[in-house]
């Protein structure tokens, strides 16, 4: 046999072998070999749990999915996605009305920005960001629940999810 054609065959082989690797890369990464992984909760030390998950679920339609002792875990009117509000005396509670909103906030999807604002005002819920409308046409506005903590509102010109 030549070099000539030695090296050819070697080359072929080493081709052959990349898309081989290549191949089970690919079907790595589409997820094959891993577990998919999706959002389940955001866990939250609050003061009153009980209270505050019942105010979620009257004003904003919340639903809770479980409860344990004080915990409650709740999730939007859809299931998309869930928090678990709970009291745990061993960490602090934040001071979340102190907090600025950009260090904390929830934020949810509404057709009426003002309306839902309005609504939960009523409801005890304190004004901290009055309705804007960005560049891109989005409408955002935010409250504060009656435990301090920031919920936006906004109604995407184009939506997100």
């Amino acid at each position: 046999m030549s070099i000539n054609f030695l090296r050819y065959l070697s080359s072929v082989m080493i081709l052959m072998s990349v898309g081989l690797f290549a191949a089970g890369c690919s079907d790595f990464m589409k997820g094959n070999d891993m577990e998919q992984v999706s959002f389940e909760h955001v866990a939250i030390n609050v003061s009153d749990p009980v209270a505050m998950a019942d105010w979620y679920c009257e004003n904003l339609g919340m639903k809770i999915k479980l409860e344990s002792g004080t915990a409650r875990f709740i999730s939007d009117a859809d299931g998309n996605m869930m928090f678990e509000l709970y009291n745990n005396t061993s960490a602090a509670i934040p001071d979340y009305s102190s907090q600025d909103m950009l260090v904390l906030h929830f934020a949810f999807n509404v057709d009426n920005v003002k309306e839902t604002c309005d609504k939960l005002v009523e409801a005890g819920a304190k004004w901290d960001k009055e309705l804007t409308v960005t560049d891109s046409g989005d409408e955002i506005a935010t409250v504060r629940d009656p435990w301090g903590i920031a919920i936006q509102f906004v109604k995407r010109a184009k939506p997100m999810i």
